[in-house]
């Protein structure tokens, strides 16, 4: 699941409570190459408007126009059915599906935003979410999932895992933070900002969507968050009095990347330090990225957003790709 997935189901459940039909389109499985993966979601309105994607663009049109069809027709649909694109070389082609591409969906309408609701505050709290519909009735199911878990098909009930968004806990409020922040909420990560000195704090993007200051010092912010395995924390003010806190609770945390602004030699300097006064072992350490940031040779504090963003980008997906996967998909 991405976060922005969790999109596709909050405006689909903004669209049913404005009393709009709704129509949900998951991937089930995709042969060869596919812009999106499985468990990938799109949301239709009753008048076409679209939420998501479920192939790049290719099929949506279609989907758009099967949508209005049946709305037409005074026949809503009430139960999920399967679609196939893309069995054909010659309707591969047509559909604009790459390389041949094949492509499995479940269409399911939306009738009952119950499980909507649920699923969203579970995954606000930072829960991991299985979501089962069974196909010969519609019913949902919610239950825990695990991490590495993935989609499960077996014909008859489809599972499909919904995560936490990704969040970035920022500490200092100066202006590479603002940069960082900007492309980070780009990027479809939660930002978080700690930075006590009222003097930068009043410098955050005012209005950024995705953006939230935290109060208080930097160490009780982290313990606070209890930061896991989709967030990230760096240290940005470059006051060992701030940074250095922090860092001791983030690099003891579940947190998927820690990384902190300095030099070389600063880095060396800092590791030291909490080392001798903060009693963390060879292993925290080493968990800490300074200094932050691919080396791109940046010198602005846009390019060094870039740098820091990247990493961290690199270090997420890496990880994602070393889970190991406890579902698979089956198909009849």
């Amino acid at each position: 699941m991405q976060s922005l997935d969790l999109g596709v189901l909050r405006d689909a459940l903004n669209w049913h409570q404005a009393g709009h039909a709704v129509t949900l389109f998951t991937v089930v499985q995709t042969w060869g190459s596919a812009p999106r993966p499985a468990g990938a979601l799109l949301a239709v309105r009753d008048d076409g408007l679209l939420s998501g994607s479920v192939s790049g663009g290719c099929v949506e049109d279609d989907l758009v126009a099967r949508v209005k069809a049946v709305d037409g027709a005074g026949a809503a649909l009430q139960k999920p059915t399967l679609i196939v694109y893309g069995v054909s070389q010659e309707e591969a082609s047509r559909f604009g599906l790459p390389c041949g591409g094949t492509l499995r969906l479940l269409q399911e309408p939306l009738l009952d935003c119950t499980w909507v609701t649920q699923l969203l505050a579970r995954t606000v709290a930072h829960e991991l979410v299985t979501r089962t519909v069974t196909l010969t009735t519609g019913a949902v199911q919610l239950s825990g999932a695990l991490p590495g878990q993935t989609l499960q098909f077996d014909g008859v009930t489809l599972s499909s895992v919904f995560g936490p968004q990704w969040r970035l806990l920022l500490i200092g409020a100066g202006q590479l933070s603002q940069a960082v922040a900007q492309i980070a909420v780009m990027l479809d990560f939660e930002v978080l900002v700690c930075d006590p000195r009222e003097e930068y704090a009043g410098t955050l993007l005012a209005g950024l969507p995705g953006l939230r200051r935290i109060e208080g010092m930097p160490d009780d912010a982290v313990r606070e968050l209890v930061p896991d395995a989709h967030t990230a924390i760096v240290a940005l003010t470059h006051d060992p009095k701030l940074d250095d806190m922090a860092l001791i609770e983030a690099l003891q945390s579940g947190a998927f990347y820690v990384g902190a602004l300095g030099s070389r030699r600063n880095q060396q300097v800092r590791k030291q330090r909490l080392a001798e006064h903060f009693d963390l072992s060879s292993e925290q350490l080493a968990r800490l990225h300074g200094p932050v940031g691919l080396a791109l040779g940046a010198k602005t504090p846009a390019e060094i957003a870039v740098a820091i963003i990247a990493e961290i980008v690199q270090v997420k997906n890496v990880a994602v790709e070393a889970t190991p996967t406890t579902a698979g998909c089956a198909l009849p």
